[in-house]
């Protein structure tokens, strides 16, 4: 079913992000003194409506039409492995250096303290 992330729709994630953005508003009100605080309550109510105007007037039909053969062609398929061979090379020429670094560090030698 196209237009799914984890078998759920986009639905389910602006509801989501609504009630993060209203429990968020919520509890910044609830620092506020005086009227600011009591405003909580709209908010919340504010929410309640829009989520169920969501609920219960949908854009799309709860059931999908019927399923057309759809042949799926990848027309970026060599610009895929030349870019993935290039950042292939990126890396291994990064990790030579870094190897290169890390061994050939200068060892200085401790100065030998003589007590006389």
């Amino acid at each position: 079913m196209p237009g799914t992330v984890l078998g759920v729709g986009p639905g389910v994630f602006i509801l989501a992000l609504l009630w993060v953005l209203t429990l968020l508003l919520c509890v910044l009100l609830s620092r506020a003194s005086g009227l600011a605080r009591f405003s909580v309550i709209l908010v919340f109510f504010a929410a309640v409506i829009v989520t169920l105007a969501l609920l219960f007037f949908p854009r799309a039909s709860e059931f999908p039409g019927p399923a057309t053969e759809v042949k799926i062609v990848d027309t970026f398929f060599i610009g895929r492995y030349v870019l993935l061979s290039l950042v292939s090379l990126v890396f291994l020429g990064c990790l030579f250096i870094i190897l290169v670094h890390h061994l050939l560090q200068p060892v200085y030698a401790k100065p030998i303290r003589v007590h006389s």
